[in-house]
């Protein structure tokens, strides 16, 4: 599975918790330059992972409404293992549950 991360500059031990959720491939957007307004959730992307603390506003809800439009899992999370580990397990509707345990769909 692939996941577009938007936020946070730097991931630490994200990786590692991401595979450990079945994500094995992830593109990773810093979320603080506006020019990342015009970009497009890649193809390859199985699912938005938003780190909120770390993105700017409107490239948020941009990614957002990118993500509701096409159909894709989005999971909201803090840039903390532990948060994004609680936000991956919650996924109830979430058409790739058997492999990211839980992201909420956007609505």
């Amino acid at each position: 599975m692939t996941a577009l991360l938007v936020g946070a500059d730097k991931l630490g031990n994200i990786p590692e918790t991401l595979r450990c959720q079945g994500i094995d491939h992830y593109v990773h957007w810093t979320g603080r330059k506006k020019k990342l307004r015009k970009s497009k959730i890649p193809k390859e992307a199985d699912m938005i992972i938003l780190f909120y603390d770390y993105i700017e506003h409107n490239i948020a809800s941009i990614i957002k409404e990118q993500a509701k439009q096409q159909n894709i899992p989005c999971v909201f999370s803090k840039r903390a293992v532990s948060d994004l580990t609680q936000q991956l397990e919650r996924c109830s509707q979430c058409n790739l549950k058997d492999l990211c345990h839980g992201t909420s769909m956007v609505s």
